[in-house]
Parts: structure tokens; C-alpha cells; sequence
């Protein structure tokens, strides 16, 4: 079969978090992607089999410089601002998409419009600096709580010793709601196993996406971490992600209201070291203001022939 007939649609892989290639959350990323239909953007997805694709689309809002789209291999829109934007957003830069100078934009994501910044390499230490991308997340909303120890012990395959009783185990969103769920230590962290059945049924009942199992003993506490995490999301067929900004926020801004971090810092969450991924997740919560930061690179670049 020839290819001539054949639509030509570039695509690259960022990580996403990372420092160097292999590390950190891949995203698949599709730009100037206006011609394809919402049921082939699905397919694309599939296709790549990463937690999500983006898809970079004109917007639909005056407002707004880029749309962003993006699904996971079971064909779910994903909503929130993580790992999916800032991989968009690290693209634009690297790619040279970016007016020179800017470094202030809004992305439309479903009904939101959120405020990005980048920061160009120039602009922070180091030769090989890469541009750092900050979003701005939906103010905290604080949902159901989840208290039988028993039932969360069972969730995430522990035991009901292994379950932190310091903060809640709750839902929270800053644009996405996952169910935020504390254990003792970073070693309880990574031997979690999820029912999966029984944790869609919790998720159900609590109102919950995915759910975010950490604790506060972080593998660099003198860098800045102040939690070490995993994320599972069966809602949408994500068996568990590496990095997750979506998660990372929320977590953040319910250690804040527990007091547990003072309102005003910027705190580092360490996630993926369980699945070879290691990734760190930069966090600022300022009363209701929400920021996530964090840089990457781009790892692969390829044509789909449709």
C-alpha cells in the first residue's frame, strides 16, 4: 500500500517533569491538530497508549492564546491542568511558537481558561536550564471525606496500620478531584496494590477521578519535597501515572489547610520512583492562587500516516 493518499500528522513526546530523556511523565503531543475530528483525536490516543494525548487546537474563546484537548487511551477528555498542559506548553517553547519576549498566555481546557507563564532558559542558572512552564489551577474545593481505615487499608492493598490518621483522607480538586489518600512512609507507598473494583466503587461514592496514595517522608526532604506519591485513575484506564500534576496540587492545598505547610510556600512533590519514572512536581499554594511548575524536554518526534 502506498502512503500518498495518506494524511501526514506530526506528533512529538515530551517528558514531562524530567530532567533528561526517559524520566519524568512521557506526553504524546499532536500540534496544529484543527483538522482532526474529536473520534479520531480518541483513536490517536489509543493509539499512543499514554496516559494522555494533547491536542493543540485553535481556541474558541478571544481570551485565550491555545486550546488544549486531551484523552487517555480509553477515549476520556481529560479536563484538568497537569502534565498533559505543561508538556503542550514545553513544545510551544522549545519549538520556538512562542512571541519573543512573552511569557505571560492563557490556555482555554474545557470551560476554563487558566493563566500559563514560561519562563525562557535564559532566565534561570544554569547552561543547560530549560524553560520552566507554570499553570495556574482552579481555586481548592474540598469534597467527601473517606474514614473507615479498613476500607482505605483495603483500596490500596494494606493494612489498616499502614494508613496515615494525621490528615483525611479526602477528595480535593484544583481542577480535577482525586481522592487523596495518607499512609506512614514511602515504603507503604510503594508496596500498594489498588482492588481495583472496590476502589472505582469508593471513587464512585466519594465523587472521586483517581486516587493519590502518599505519605511525608519524601526521598529528598532537604530539596524541598514534603511528600512522595503514586497515582492510580481506573476511572479512565490509567493503571498508574508517573507524574501527575492534577494530584500533586490538590495534595498540596490539602496539607496546607491541615496545616501542615504554611500558606505562601513552594513545596516539591516526589512521584514515580515505584515504576522507574522519578519525577518532581513544584507546588505554590497562596491562599485560593494554585500553581504548578515544572519543566521537561522533548524526548521523540514522528509523523502518523492516516
Amino acid at each position: 500500500m502506498t502512503t500518498s493518499a495518506r494524511v501526514r500528522v506530526p506528533f512529538v513526546f515530551v517528558d514531562v517533569f524530567a530532567d533528561e530523556p526517559l524520566t519524568g511523565n512521557p506526553l504524546a503531543l499532536v500540534p496544529d491538530a484543527d483538522n482532526l475530528p474529536v473520534e479520531r483525536m480518541r483513536a490517536i490516543a489509543r493509539e499512543f497508549n499514554q496516559s494522555e494525548t494533547t491536542f493543540l487546537v485553535r481556541p474558541t474563546r478571544p481570551e485565550a492564546d491555545w486550546r488544549l484537548r486531551s484523552f487517555t487511551p480509553g477515549g476520556v477528555e481529560v479536563l484538568g491542568a497537569g502534565h498533559n498542559a505543561m508538556g503542550a506548553w514545553i513544545w510551544l517553547a522549545e519549538a520556538g511558537r512562542l512571541p519573543p519576549g512573552r511569557r505571560q498566555f492563557v490556555q482555554e481546557i474545557g470551560d476554563d481558561l487558566l493563566g500559563v507563564e514560561v519562563a525562557e532558559p535564559a532566565d534561570a542558572a544554569g547552561a543547560d536550564a530549560k524553560s520552566v512552564v507554570t499553570l495556574d489551577h482552579s481555586a481548592p474545593r474540598f469534597g467527601r471525606t473517606v474514614d473507615d481505615l479498613e476500607v482505605l487499608a483495603a483500596v490500596v492493598g494494606l493494612a489498616a496500620a499502614d494508613v496515615a490518621t494525621s490528615a483525611a483522607a479526602q477528595v480535593v480538586s484544583t481542577g480535577a478531584g482525586h481522592l487523596l489518600v495518607g499512609v506512614r512512609d514511602r515504603g507503604a507507598v510503594d508496596r500498594a496494590v489498588p482492588d481495583v473494583p472496590l476502589l472505582l466503587a469508593v471513587l464512585r461514592e466519594a465523587g472521586g477521578e483517581g486516587c493519590y496514595v502518599y505519605s511525608r517522608d519524601p526521598v529528598h526532604p532537604e530539596s524541598g519535597s514534603v511528600a512522595y506519591a503514586r497515582f492510580f485513575n481506573p476511572t479512565v484506564g490509567i493503571v498508574e501515572d508517573p507524574a501527575t500534576g492534577t494530584a500533586a496540587a490538590p495534595l498540596v492545598a490539602l496539607l496546607v489547610a491541615a496545616g501542615e505547610i504554611a500558606d505562601g510556600r513552594t513545596v516539591v512533590v516526589e512521584q514515580g520512583h515505584a515504576i522507574g519514572r522519578p519525577s518532581r512536581l513544584t507546588v505554590s499554594i497562596d491562599r485560593d492562587r494554585v500553581r504548578l511548575s515544572g519543566s521537561g524536554l522533548v524526548s521523540a518526534e514522528g509523523v502518523l500516516l492516516l
